[in-house]
């Protein structure tokens, strides 16, 4: 059979050396260029602009959207609970996760179009208009529980294409390689110089209808994409016949050190608080073409960059082991920042374009420097995760294990979303102000916000990285157990279909 698991020589038998599946690809060309387009479409958005569109053109009220954020995220840790239990306990000809993710990616596409239509729906509407807050109440309630069901079956479908930890490694350095040349930033790039032209009345067309056009037309494009992975991909890890029960996916964060160290990390680091940085340029600088030329032209000089780190991977993942990389790569990106906040800072520099354009194009090079090493080793530590989570208690539960690791982290969300609504009052922020006029005092405050609040509020998930417990001879050893476990569960199964009538 394709998917079936290589079989093992008796040197291999004798030394499991970690290198098993070294000559064995499970996912073919296709499926592999399905991968590249789905983590390229993830990334085909105009989300940093979601808060210029909910503040200066919906027009929602921070204080009631910070209500709307408390009921909304309560709604969302409730359902997780019950829909992660319904994920990792179905068991189809499709898999687990692909019924899901087949079946509801179009409905749950077109609902997220009408996001995009909320100014056409209450255009000149106040903030506190009750109708238009009742809807993007009901809207982030539906889309919520829709998005769940995708999002959870899709966490844990990706650790599921391939039982081979070097496939999966080759496969997720492969797709943030390559699709970093394949324009994934150009929706914000565009977005912004129409910003630009509109703000500026250089273009007589209203905001809304550039928001419509771009927002919708990255949806069905990303959507599409998404689609056809879904389509045309396999799971290939199987699950165990008998179904888990729900508290054995909960006590696996608590009993599995590797998940809950990636718990504990995420929660600390969860406290990070600040605002996006394309807000800080917006509002002290002006949305202006010139900058967002600029920015486009540093991403440009360091995107090389940024490729070129991933042919530290390999060699980096030889000498070091996953901790080192884990620890080293956050500390390096935090000093990074802390630089990029000084340079601001010293001499209120942070208010003259020039030196802080050049500032950003430094702090863009050397924050690539060891990009592809967090991007590969952040998605394949929570794959390894799930890994020693089915070799410790001989069953995969994806989907409630992560569910169960992001309860605490939406908990917080939903008060940081709340705290960051204030948190914008308090610093004097004005709605609907025109571009570039908001207080002296704000502006300060959005580039503390954006260039180290992060930065200082999420130190404290560095620590749990220090305890990572995988050291090269546990992760041989556990992989070769694995290999043989995941046989004999498949030779089950095919013994059970030809005894079956």
């Amino acid at each position: 059979m394709e998917d079936q698991a290589p079989q093992q020589t008796a040197a291999q038998k004798e030394r499991p050396d970690g290198n098993l599946f070294r000559s064995y690809n499970y996912v073919g060309t296709k499926e592999t260029v399905a991968y590249l387009f789905n983590d390229w479409s993830n990334s085909f958005n105009i989300n940093g602009f979601k808060d210029r569109f909910i503040w200066d053109v919906v027009k929602i009220d921070f204080g009631i959207s910070a209500i709307v954020n408390l009921f909304t995220g309560a709604w969302d840790v409730i359902n997780d609970i019950f829909i992660s239990a319904v994920v990792d306990n179905t068991r189809t000809r499709l898999g687990k996760f692909r019924p899901y993710l087949i079946l509801m990616q179009i409905p749950l596409s077109l609902i997220g179009l009408l996001y995009w239509f909320l100014p056409y729906f209450f255009p000149n509407t106040a903030g506190t208009y009750i109708p238009k807050l009742i809807f993007f109440f009901l809207f982030n309630v539906i889309t919520e529980t829709a998005g769940t069901f995708t999002g959870i079956a899709k966490s844990g479908y990706m650790s599921t294409i391939t039982p081979n930890p070097n496939e999966r490694v080759r496969l997720i350095t492969l797709a943030e390689l390559l699709t970093g040349y394949m324009g994934e930033d150009m929706p914000s790039f565009i977005l912004g110089i129409l910003y630009d032209f509109v703000t500026t009345g250089r273009w007589n067309v209203r905001l809304r209808s550039i928001f419509l056009f771009m927002g919708a037309g990255c949806a069905v494009v990303s959507s599409a994409f998404t689609f056809w992975f879904f389509l045309v991909s396999k799971e290939r890890v199987p699950q165990t016949l008998e179904r888990p029960e729900l508290k054995q996916g909960f006590l696996a964060i608590v009993k599995n050190y590797p998940v809950l160290l990636m718990a504990l990390s995420e929660f600390f680091g969860n406290f990070s608080l600040g605002m996006a940085e394309r807000d800080y340029w917006i509002d002290v600088h002006g949305a202006d073409t010139m900058i967002n030329s600029s920015l486009a032209l540093a991403g440009l000089v360091s995107g090389p960059v940024g490729s070129i780190s991933y042919a530290f991977v390999s060699p980096l993942r030889r000498r070091f082991s996953s901790k080192a990389l884990w620890v080293g790569a956050d500390v390096y990106g935090d000093m990074v920042c802390l630089c990029f906040f000084l340079a601001g800072i010293i001499n209120n520099n942070y208010k003259k374009l020039k030196p802080m354009l050049v500032v950003y194009g430094f702090r863009e090079v050397f924050a690539k420097l060891l990009f592809g090493v967090n991007k590969v080793i952040n998605a394949d530590l929570w794959n390894e995760a799930m890994d020693y989570c089915e070799w410790k208690s001989g069953y995969r539960m994806e989907a409630t294990t992560g569910v169960a690791k992001s309860l605490v982290l939406k908990l917080q969300n939903v008060i940081k979303n709340s705290v960051f609504q204030i948190m914008m009052k308090k610093i004097g922020y004005v709605q609907g102000l025109k571009i570039g006029t908001q207080s002296e005092k704000t502006k300060r405050w959005e580039f503390i916000l954006c260039a180290i609040m992060p930065t200082i509020t999420g130190a404290l998930g560095i620590i749990p990285k220090l305890f990572w417990p995988i050291n090269r001879k546990k992760r041989a050893q556990m992989y070769y157990e694995l290999a043989e476990r995941r046989n004999s569960i498949l030779s089950e199964y095919l013994a059970g279909l030809e005894q079956s009538p």
